[in-house]
């Protein structure tokens, strides 16, 4: 699940949500907060001071045991986990860019919980900070008989320079909590809920704050989305939106801001790809390899077929968040062109090429566009071999190591095992802090991905 954050809703939402949220800020429960006294349960918040102000059981609608007969089938529109294949988050988070990408994995888990053995799905949350890795989570989910989303738990990995610090967070239900209610069949306005329910390892409670409201989604007003309000076991709470055929839709606050800036197959467009697009691609790769030659003429002719595509493409309706994304890169880009300076060249033709893939998520199948992405990063350690920033090396790999399981079912098996003997080269590499050998077996890679073809 998303890491909690707090942000404005009325970035997202239209006026009617902001009055009617107007009196639920964000923020910190008060800390000489009373134990309950409506006869709810006392949860101790995570510093042991006092009950968190969590509902009445006579509000949740979370208490029934569910059963379940077809648990992969998630058809619940506020929580698609089935149909959404890909999913792209941006934002901005303690003053960095920000970035989240959620894929539907395509092998199931199967989970016992209240006595029955739950296949669920997997969802694996990748997110970035400035770039740099920072979370890794693999979300099961499974949908119950009467249509409610049941979160059953997930494996998390949170990383510091480029390495696993800890797994804080880990929970699977059976073993840690019971399974959670992520999402109930047909949310109404004052439904209490909890997503996470293992106090003192996680714990979430949502209530259901407004309903019937209209989001601004990558191509325009997505209707029926809904506003939670999300206690935490610190006693802080944030509000987020769900939006049919996206699910989370946004989080964040204060400055922070984590929202769906593409989905597919919500936001996929019919047509072959636009050769604006692909001009993005071949146009920053031609940038990134003139960096290394320091060969300016070719990098400015690059920039101007770059500059030239984006200004035709943009013409069109384009996510506005990938847009500004865009924007953003393709200034550094200029300028570092212009001051000559090859790492920054190098590192903005990178960005470049990213949101580029981005938008090409519209056209393309998720598989075609995580390999781009894996090849993507081989140019990105290239460049962290060559600022000998082993930290950085270390969480490039990792970041392939992860991105590889969302397109390996498609390589042909031969070719599935050369790119993990690869992948175990550079893992050896970027452990043993060896950088010459990291760059060679980099360097082995992408030649091997440059003739390399997805199966069906």
């Amino acid at each position: 699940m998303m890491n909690c954050r707090l942000f404005s809703t009325t970035r997202l939402l239209g006026l009617s949500v902001a009055a009617a949220i107007a009196l639920a800020a964000c923020g910190r429960a008060p800390s000489d907060s009373a134990p309950p006294g409506d006869g709810s349960e006392c949860i101790m918040n995570e510093q042991g001071t006092e009950c968190l102000p969590v509902a009445p059981e006579s509000e949740r609608v979370d208490l029934a045991a569910p059963a379940f007969s077809d648990p992969t089938n998630v058809t619940n529109p506020l929580h698609p986990t089935a149909t959404t294949k890909s999913i792209l988050m941006l934002g901005s988070v303690d003053g960095l860019p920000f970035r989240t990408e959620v894929t539907l994995l395509p092998e199931t888990k199967t989970i016992e919980w209240n006595g029955q053995q739950i296949e669920a799905l997997v969802s694996q949350y990748a997110a970035f900070s400035d770039g740099r890795i920072l979370e890794v989570a693999l979300d099961w989910y499974a949908q119950a008989d009467d249509g409610s989303v049941w979160y059953l738990g997930e494996d998390v990995f949170n990383y510091q320079d480029g390495v696993v610090a800890d797994t804080h967070g880990t929970w699977i239900a059976g073993n840690d909590a019971p399974g959670a209610m992520i999402m109930p069949a047909n949310p109404q306005l004052g439904d209490v809920y909890r997503p996470e329910n293992a106090p003192g390892v996680v714990f979430e409670e949502v209530t259901v704050k407004s309903v019937g409201e209209t989001a601004e989604g990558p191509r325009g007003p997505v209707s029926g989305a809904i506003v939670v309000r999300e206690l935490h076991m610190d006693g802080s709470t944030e509000e987020k939106i769900f939006a049919p055929g996206y699910g989370e839709f946004s989080t964040g606050g204060a400055g922070d801001l984590e929202a769906v800036a593409l989905a597919v197959p919500t936001d996929a467009l019919a047509g072959p790809m636009p050769a604006e697009l692909e001009i993005l691609s071949s146009g920053a790769r031609l940038v990134f390899a003139a960096a290394h030659s320091e060969d300016w003429e070719a990098a400015a002719a690059a920039l101007s077929d770059i500059s030239a595509a984006w200004e035709a493409y943009r013409a069109n309706q384009v996510p506005p968040m990938i847009e500004e994304v865009m924007n953003d890169a393709l200034k550094v880009l200029t300028e570092a062109v212009r001051s000559e300076d090859p790492t920054e060249v190098a590192q903005a033709a990178i960005w470049v090429a990213q949101s580029g893939l981005d938008l090409q998520l519209r056209y393309r199948l998720p598989v075609e566009i995580d390999l781009a992405r894996f090849e993507l990063w081989t140019r990105q350690l290239a460049l962290d071999v060559a600022a000998k920033d082993t930290a950085a090396v270390a969480g490039d790999v990792a970041a392939m190591e992860w991105t590889r399981d969302r397109f390996a079912q498609s390589l042909a098996g031969a070719e599935r095992d050369q790119v993990d003997a690869l992948l175990g080269e550079l893992r050896i590499a970027a452990d043993d802090e060896d950088l010459q050998a990291a760059a060679e077996a980099g360097v082995r890679l992408g030649e091997f991905l440059a003739g390399l073809s997805l199966e069906g």
